[in-house]
């Protein structure tokens, strides 16, 4: 397949280079940083920096998934990349990709039963229930991927293999369709409404009775904890369902050429490198747990 991306803008591909580098190394920075302390100090041995440890692994792999391929294919002429390669590539960021939507639902129950039954937190969330939790993300992550990538690849194309994107995404590839392409539509539209806005309405639920419960504490100093406890997650989830659901909740046949083509390239790298970076400094836990680990 050919990988056209801004291949007729040279300046923009240099410039997109340029970003896409910088997010690279950051998120790998960032990432690697929190899943480091989280597993040296300790203190940070707690659910919450639990999932937050699979939630850096997942973005490390996420953007490991297409950047390094997307960053050489800017500097060559030939933007070609195998059959084989395209598949592995749409089948692990897509896994990797649904695999957070979930996982942001679950820290944010991992939340919900941190402020509204404090006392209880640490039976509610065992050890049992927190890897049962983030297996659940990681298999329905795959699974989901397995159907979409299996289907995706068995659209007829007429020989057509130029694909107006910087990867192989399902629905720029479903651009490429010569057929009748309406199950793959429904189907992808069906995945999305269970791995994004499934999601999204159970975030919903947990805040409303976070905000509930905050607004109960009589201290202002622990109604600004609560929040500061769920300010970042917020942000995330804002931020990563945010340019998910503009991809791939609306049907193919209306992808925008250049949008499409940035706001993917939004929740790939901006996001994921916005992650550690919005999670260490909000956080006096991880400025405290960075500082123990500098200094053993």
């Amino acid at each position: 397949f050919i990988l056209l991306g801004v291949a007729d803008r040279p300046r923009l591909e240099m410039l997109l280079f340029a970003i896409i580098l910088i997010c690279y190394v950051m998120t790998l920075l960032g990432n690697t940083t929190i899943i480091v302390v989280s597993r040296l100090d300790p203190h940070l041995h707690t659910p919450m920096y639990f999932f937050l440890s699979n939630l850096s692994f997942l973005d490390l792999c996420f953007t490991t998934s297409l950047g390094p391929q997307m960053l050489v294919s800017f500097w060559r002429k030939n933007k070609s990349i195998s059959y084989g390669g395209c598949v592995a590539e749409m089948y692990i960021s897509l896994a990797l990709g649904s695999t957070e939507c979930v996982l942001l639902a679950v820290m944010a129950y991992d939340r919900y039963a941190a402020v509204c039954h404090p006392l209880r937190y640490t039976t509610i969330m065992n050890h049992s229930l927190c890897f049962t939790m983030a297996a659940i993300s990681w298999v329905s992550g795959f699974s989901n991927s397995l159907v979409q990538t299996v289907l995706t690849f068995r659209i007829p194309r007429c020989g057509e293999n130029r694909i107006d994107h910087f990867f192989c995404e399902v629905p720029a590839f479903i651009k490429l369709a010569c057929g009748d392409t309406s199950l793959n539509e429904a189907v992808l539209f069906f995945a999305s409404v269970v791995i994004l806005l499934l999601p999204v309405g159970l975030i919903t639920i947990s805040y409303a009775y976070i905000v509930a419960a905050v607004l109960r504490i009589r201290s202002a100093e622990g109604r600004q904890k609560a929040f500061n406890t769920c300010a970042s997650h917020l942000i995330v989830v804002s931020l990563f369902y945010g340019t998910a659901i503009f991809s791939y909740l609306q049907p193919p046949s209306n992808y925008s050429r250049d949008r499409g083509k940035l706001v993917s390239l939004f929740y790939t790298f901006v996001t994921t490198m916005l992650n550690p970076l919005i999670y260490t400094l909000r956080n006096k836990e991880v400025h405290k747990a960075l500082a123990r680990v500098m200094k053993r």
